[in-house]
């Protein structure tokens, strides 16, 4: 664990509220993304199925975040994934993207509408094109949440997704989420991979706006 120092409650002074210059590897990612060619393999009662999706994802710099000492720049993201041709939501995320320059950390929050969220840590550098986070059940630092329906017939394991940013207007993602499926003697990885462009800038952090 990094030294904070003795004194855990007063924050940092003379923050730079410039999140998008802070963000380190999180940077091109920043703005609004499209992916055409996504590709999902989740369990189905007679076996693996592989569906195709269509993904929207917005992220979009907040102003730094202090616990304490601790000095966090990040991006709120929301992405929606359809299968083609329809409208129906396949698939619904909301969280944060999280970079601690002090440390080298690298954090990923997320929550889906089926009762379901986790906390993923990885570490890095800030210049990185490729970083990777991670998180296990039953960690109390990156760890999963289920609601018991999932505990019990869909149990998570683990989570892992590697980010690779390909230039400033394209990047990927590969993510592997290991499960029990309730009757089954194997763990099930259920795999999604997807390749997003950019089609839209970012919204600038409220205190670089009301600047």
């Amino acid at each position: 664990m990094h030294d904070y120092g003795d004194d855990i409650f007063t924050e940092p002074e003379d923050v730079d509220h410039d999140t998008l210059a802070n963000l380190g590897p999180l940077r091109r990612m920043a703005g609004v993304w499209r992916g055409e060619h996504g590709v999902d393999v989740n369990p189905k009662a007679d076996g693996p199925e592989t569906q195709a999706f269509i993904e929207h994802m917005e992220m979009h710099p907040i102003d730094p975040q202090a616990n304490g000492p601790q000095l966090y720049y990040g991006l709120r993201y929301h992405t929606r994934i359809v299968k083609p041709g329809e409208v129906e939501t396949y698939h619904d995320q909301i969280g944060y993207w999280l970079w601690e320059p002090v440390t080298g950390t690298i954090l990923q929050t997320l929550a889906i509408p089926r009762g379901q969220t986790a906390l993923a840590m990885g570490k890095t550098t800030a210049q990185a094109s490729t970083f990777e986070v991670s998180a296990e059940r039953g960690s109390t630092q990156n760890g999963i949440s289920s609601n018991p329906f999932l505990e019990e017939a869909f149990r998570t394991l683990s989570y892992r997704i590697t980010v690779t940013v390909e230039g400033d207007d394209q990047w990927s993602y590969d993510e592997d989420t290991v499960m029990m499926v309730r009757g089954r003697t194997e763990p099930f990885h259920h795999t999604d991979r997807a390749t997003l462009k950019r089609i839209g800038p970012p919204v600038l952090n409220p205190l670089m706006r009301e600047r």
